[in-house]
């Protein structure tokens, strides 16, 4: 049985699966997720896009838009942060009002699903994905408050928490590496960055098509490279940082992280350089007469990026 070896999640959803040509990758994930099939109408901008020197390359995050009363947020952390549920209610919260003006009727308010993929320990929970909603209980008799008929026909749904926002964790690293269904399938990409052959879950036969590593191009590889680089750096300044202390005082702890610097400072070095090289090539393209639009599906910027490049 072959194993494919694909691109990581993270550089994906940075880089090529906020394409319209290639949601199918992610409506497919979504999908198996929600148990229900997902078309993806928008894709938004978000801080976890960015393409300068200060990009953070530890969070990724983006905004979906399923339909006219869904939104989906998708957060991918590495690095523990002991504040991370409040920062899913914050996302929510803030998905919420950016897509409702004063004037709109509450009736208008989205759905929102917050799925969280988190490669540290978030809680102490044994399981691997752990789905969370509102429920509205009767104290005394412990009976689940259900809507109205005419609200049932208004809205589609039976009880009012399922009008409000629902959240997923996935703890990648709790996962077993057993496949026991196609979203098991999704996870174990999620944390091997490979695609079994015999996998069947929606998305991966669009997966393994555009995600491979030896599909991307030699510009595309040393980017993917710097990043795989830095990644490692990131984990050995987070063994670092968290050891009990006792390399905190050793010569040898302080030349690691002096050469860690170093090798950080090296990478900046390279990012600005092809930064520069790529810059001169989208240029270059645009005095050939290439169109904006055709730039950004060879580059994998948004046209927005491109227009800004060339003024």
């Amino acid at each position: 049985m072959e194993i494919r070896s694909m691109i990581s999640f993270d550089w994906a959803l940075k880089r090529l699966l906020r394409s319209k040509a290639h949601f199918e990758v992610l409506e497919g994930f979504l999908s198996e997720l929600l148990h229900r099939k997902i078309i993806i109408k928008h894709i938004g901008e978000s801080e976890g896009n960015k393409e300068h020197e200060t990009d953070k390359f530890n969070k990724v995050d983006i905004l979906v838009e399923a339909d006219e009363r869904e939104l989906v947020i998708i957060e991918l952390q590495y690095d523990s942060e002991d504040d991370y549920f409040q920062r899913m209610l914050y996302g929510v919260s803030k998905a919420i009002t950016e897509y409702i003006s004063e004037s709109d009727e509450y009736l208008n308010i989205r759905k929102v699903y917050s799925i969280n993929i988190v490669y540290f320990e978030l809680g102490t929970g044994d399981d691997y994905i752990y789905h969370g909603v509102t429920k509205f209980i009767g104290l005394h008799t412990q009976n689940e408050l259900q809507l109205t008929e005419k609200q049932k026909q208004l809205y589609g749904k039976t009880v009012p928490g399922e009008l409000n926002p629902e959240y997923y964790i996935i703890k990648v690293r709790k996962f077993n590496d057993i496949a026991k269904n196609t979203l098991d399938e999704w996870i174990y990409y999620l944390k091997n960055n490979k695609i079994r052959d015999d996998f069947t879950a929606q998305g991966l036969d669009k997966a393994r098509q555009i995600l491979a590593l030896d599909k991307l191009s030699d510009a595309e590889k040393k980017q993917y490279d710097r990043h795989i680089k830095e990644n490692r750096i990131r984990n050995s300044e987070v063994v670092t940082a968290y050891t009990d202390g006792e390399i905190k005082g050793r010569a040898e702890g302080k030349a690691e992280r002096d050469q860690l610097k170093a090798e950080r400072d090296q990478l900046e070095t390279e990012r600005d350089h092809l930064k520069k090289e790529q810059e001169t090539v989208i240029r270059n393209m645009h005095r050939e007469g290439m169109p904006v639009e055709n730039i950004s599906a060879i580059t994998g910027l948004s046209p927005e990026k491109i227009r800004e490049i060339l003024k």
